[in-house]
């Protein structure tokens, strides 16, 4: 297992102690991941992207999704079955799971739906006005004196 030091990150950055972060957490987290439930992550727009998992056997009230702290949380727990049945083979798992999907800043999760075994959560990243690219309007000095970027009414292109 190697180990990277992020200290000149730190040092020649700002604003950037997340990506580091996030880095380190890969980096330690358990080398083998788990496999169940079987998903896929799809780009449907361009700031659109579909979660689909795999949840044969469940029931809506049986799942849960939740967002923390830039982490989406999917899990299941099967209620216990009332009936018991004897199985010559049981090819389909509903055993418990909980899977976990960092999110980059400003993704929400705006919808999640289930059907005909599958579990799709939708997500949308909404880029707030402030990081919007924008223009900014050059003021031209007049040799005769000074203007001041509130005397300009012109209106600014985007």
């Amino acid at each position: 297992m190697r180990s990277y030091d992020f200290s000149p990150l730190y040092r020649a950055t700002v604003g950037f102690d997340r990506i580091a972060d996030l880095m380190d957490r890969v980096m330690t987290s358990e080398v083998a991941q788990p496999t169940y439930p079987p998903y896929n992550i799809e780009k449907t727009a361009e700031n659109a992207y579909r979660i689909s998992i795999a949840v044969a056997g469940f029931t809506p009230d049986e799942l849960a999704v939740e967002v923390k702290e830039n982490t989406l949380h999917v899990g299941a727990r099967k209620a216990a079955d009332e009936a018991e049945r004897t199985y010559l083979h049981r090819g389909i798992a509903t055993r418990a799971f909980e899977r976990r999907f960092a999110l980059a800043d400003h993704v929400r999760v705006s919808g999640a739906t289930h059907e005909h075994g599958m579990l799709h959560i939708d997500l949308v990243r909404e880029t707030p006005e402030a990081l919007k690219p924008r223009r900014i309007e050059i003021a031209r000095g007049d040799l005769g004196g000074t203007k001041s970027i509130e005397a300009v009414k012109e209106p600014v292109e985007a």
